[in-house]
């Protein structure tokens, strides 16, 4: 089972370069984050009439979260648990029914941006929040997937020029640390795993020139429980895909399942 995630900063504005590398990837699964659009508004017919399975908790103008199947999909939650009065389309999850129930999550965490701040304390309530979730998803001891844009820079080696991060909410410590609370439950980071050094980035800015000076980092990540990991086959950045017409600034992260 080929599971990805992948940030498309707009369905409707990048439409045909999704549709294009769902076909030339071959994913089972998707997690989109950044839909930016109402759910009766999303473009259904463009993957329904392909045989995907779609569920989505949209947003009008920003935000909204995604999942794309060629399996059924049952139970879906819409929303992160914790909080009643949050609003924000951020996470969406579901169990994916193929030969081997996974259960895969899939999350747009917030920027944080200006740190510190309001905006702030929301992604880092919001972080503490998806520990909540992480733990209680671990206590059912299956394959559990959490996916999606992180907005966390996890190490140095995860930034082009890690040194113009410091101030930022994607870099400050109290990000990584939350970061690590969620992995320290017991889940593993899928591309970390497997890979190993700096070079490997999964967002580029759109402005000065930063995608030819390859100056990214790499925010999207897929976390995996023990029962995930241990079906692991294979994980990759779909680097390629940002030189294509009209791109996201995100890339796609895919990570293979034994399931």
């Amino acid at each position: 089972m080929k599971i990805a995630t992948f940030n498309i900063n707009g369905v409707k504005a990048r439409l045909e370069a999704l549709l294009a590398w769902l076909e030339a990837a071959e994913p089972d699964v998707v997690l989109l984050q950044e839909i930016k659009s109402v759910d009766e508004g999303f473009p259904r017919a463009a993957f329904e009439e392909k045989g995907w399975h779609l569920e989505t908790h949209g947003q009008k103008g920003f935000n909204g979260v995604a999942i794309l199947s060629r399996l059924p999909l049952e139970d879906v939650v819409r929303g992160l648990p914790g909080d009643p009065e949050d609003v924000q389309a951020r996470w969406i999850e579901a169990t994916v029914v193929g030969e081997r129930a996974v259960r895969v999550c899939g999350l747009y965490l917030p920027n944080g941006n200006p740190a510190p701040g309001p905006k702030y304390d929301y992604k880092l309530g919001w972080m503490e929040r998806m520990r909540a979730r992480a733990a209680e998803l671990l206590a059912t001891e299956e394959p559990v997937v959490l996916a999606g844009d992180y907005n966390v820079i996890p190490q140095a080696e995860d930034a082009a020029r890690p040194e113009v991060w410091v101030t930022d909410a994607l870099f400050l410590p109290e990000s990584r640390a939350a970061f690590r609370r969620i992995l320290n439950l017991g889940y593993t980071e899928a591309f970390r795993a497997r890979t190993f050094g700096p070079g490997h980035y999964s967002f580029w800015d759109y402005q000065a020139g930063a995608w030819e000076k390859n100056n990214g980092i790499r925010i999207d990540h897929l976390l995996l429980s023990p029962q995930a990991a241990d079906l692991m086959t294979d994980v990759r950045i779909d680097r390629e895909v940002r030189s294509g017409e009209k791109p996201s600034d995100h890339v796609p992260v895919w990570v293979e399942l034994a399931a």
